[in-house]
């Protein structure tokens, strides 16, 4: 954990065990990133999902890790500039993993999968991008349409170092604690479950049970 905070023995072990499992693993669509200097941050490049408004793009993503970890929830944030309504404009990600559905067993590798479920099946029920919620619910075609320039813009292979965010001091800093539902993907995916955009603005999301 370097010299960023006074992490405890038992949060370092923890992290490290967690880390060199992922490592041995494959998570689709997920790359990991690991300074050993600092752990206290972790970085990982999310592969925007095929048949999104996400797809072709690569998301730099950041949890950010609590001396108190895993007891308490790490932080998530998108480097990486994304129209998306569970990312607010400085990158903080909401969802209820997160927060209040937290529990130790949860882990990294649960974390990571579930943000590339946002990419999938966003919840305009608990928006931190109000403008991506309403147009998600009110105009889909509208949404994608502007979720596909951000990505464009921001999230293409040869534009990412560009236009990583950067700007979020919280993100940035490795010790410090820190926008009806429709679907984006047609294709079935085992973690991410899809229904039709229909059926999920009358319902609630997968993801609020995860």
């Amino acid at each position: 954990f370097g010299s960023y905070s006074p992490y405890l023995t038992s949060t370092m072990k923890s992290v490290m065990r967690e880390l060199a499992q992922l490592q041995k693993e494959t998570m689709d669509g997920i790359n990991l990133k690991i300074d050993e200097e600092n752990l206290g941050a972790i970085d990982a490049d999310i592969i925007g999902p095929e048949n999104t408004a996400f797809e072709g793009g690569v998301f730099h993503i950041r949890l950010v890790l609590d001396g108190d970890y895993p007891d308490s929830p790490p932080k998530g944030w998108f480097l990486t500039k994304i129209f998306h309504p569970n990312v607010s404009n400085k990158g903080e990600i909401c969802v209820n993993t997160l927060k209040k559905d937290w529990h130790r067993e949860c882990g990294l590798k649960h974390v990571l999968m579930v943000i590339r479920c946002l990419l999938i099946e966003p919840n305009p029920e608990s928006a931190l991008n109000m403008d991506a919620g309403h147009l998600l619910l009110e105009d889909f075609d509208e949404f994608c349409k502007r979720a596909k320039l951000f990505t464009q813009l921001y999230a293409m292979k040869d534009n990412v170092k560009e236009n990583i965010t950067g700007t979020d001091s919280d993100a940035q800093r490795p010790h410090s604690p820190k926008s009806g539902n429709a679907v984006l993907s047609e294709r079935t995916d085992n973690t991410c479950p899809v229904t039709s955009p229909k059926k999920k603005v009358e319902k609630k999301k997968t993801l609020k049970r995860l």
